[in-house]
Order: C-alpha cells, then sequence, then structure tokens
C-alpha cells in the first residue's frame, strides 16, 4: 500500500514539548492552605468548573477568585499567576533541530488543552514556537480534546484532510480521538521514539 502524503504534524504541548510538574506548582500555591499539594490538584482538576476554564469560558482573573473562594489563601492575581505556571518545566523536551527540519516540508501546529494563564506564559518564553505558526488552544476554540471539534480547528488551521494529518500526544485516548477523525496517531513516550516512528510514518526526520 502507498504511503500516506503527509502534509501537517501536529503536537499536543504539555509532556511532548514540555515537561509538566504538577507538585512544584501544587506545593506553591498549597503553601498557605490546608491541603497537601496532591489533595490541591485532585480537588481542582475535578473542579465543576474546571472544564470552563479550559475552555475559555472563565477569565484568569474569574479564574483566581474562584481558587481563593473555594480553597481560601491570600494570593493576589499576579502570585497567584506565577504559582499557577511553576507547572511548566522552563527547559522543553526537544531541541529545535527537529521542529527546523519538519518545518521545512510539513505544517507544523501545536493543538493543547490549556487555559489563558499558560498561553501567555509559554508563548514568549519558548524558542520552539515560532516554529508552529498554527496554535488551537482550547480556552480560544471552547472545546477540548478528545471532542472531534479542536482537532477540526487544528486541521483546518494546517489546511489539511485528516488523512494528511499525524498528531503527537503523550495520552493514549487523544492520539486514539485523532485517528478516529482519520489521522495518523503517534503516542509520545520519549524523543527518540518519536524520531522513529515519524520516520515509520514515512517523514523525513
Amino acid at each position: 500500500m502507498a504511503a500516506r502524503k503527509v502534509r501537517a504534524v501536529i503536537f499536543d504541548i504539555g509532556r511532548v514539548l514540555i515537561r509538566i510538574d504538577v507538585a512544584r506548582a501544587m506545593k506553591g500555591m498549597a503553601s498557605d492552605l490546608s491541603l497537601s499539594a496532591e489533595e490541591l490538584w485532585s480537588a481542582i482538576e475535578n473542579d465543576p468548573r474546571w472544564k470552563d476554564w479550559q475552555e475559555g469560558r472563565i477569565s484568569a482573573r474569574d479564574w483566581h477568585l474562584h481558587m481563593q473562594r473555594r480553597f481560601g489563601g491570600s494570593a493576589t492575581f499576579d502570585e497567584f499567576t506565577e504559582k499557577w505556571n511553576l507547572v511548566l518545566d522552563p527547559e522543553p523536551i526537544h531541541g529545535n533541530d527537529l521542529f527546523e527540519k519538519l518545518s521545512k516540508k510539513y505544517r507544523l501546529a501545536l493543538l493543547s488543552n490549556t487555559d489563558p494563564i499558560h498561553v501567555a506564559h509559554m508563548e514568549p518564553r519558548y524558542d520552539f514556537f515560532p516554529y508552529f505558526p498554527a496554535r488551537v488552544y482550547s480556552c480560544v476554540v471552547g472545546a477540548s480534546k478528545p471532542s472531534p471539534i479542536i482537532y477540526r480547528e487544528a486541521l483546518r488551521a494546517c489546511r489539511a484532510q485528516a488523512e494528511e494529518a499525524v498528531y503527537v500526544d503523550d495520552i493514549e485516548g487523544y492520539v486514539e480521538a485523532a485517528r478516529r477523525l482519520g489521522m495518523m496517531g503517534v503516542h509520545f513516550r520519549s524523543p527518540g521514539q518519536l524520531r522513529s516512528d515519524l520516520q515509520g510514518l514515512g517523514l523525513d526526520v
């Protein structure tokens, strides 16, 4: 069978391009609360407004107020923002040589379930962002993975059909959601495995 022509490579961000350190962020946030870092993160992820926050239906300042009302604490908005962003490891997972090579032959995009505080922090700080002209964030689109809506938005941004796109994510269920739409999928586990899997799909990396 002839290999499919790849036009776009779409990457998740957290744990694929940037390491996530939940414990570090939660320790900072929990320092003046009665909860442990683990208890706080579990409560935040299961918060009834978490999906609204991830999908852009609540502003950054309202999220800060919601967190204070729910958990207490005296952090100002700027202090809260600083602690919230500690989850993002400052050192990216990959060198830019991978993206430089890919960007010469394929349209590159980011597809992430994320919030406006993290977006504002990430874009100016990580030097791989310029390689990704298409950036699709759940907080902008109003939908999050594994909804087909956000994958289709990424395809539209890349001007590619599903069968022309490769999607890379560390969460297997999100890779499967992309495959169900007709995309090729790579379940990310390490930089070496990623290159090997992309080569296996016929990409020049």
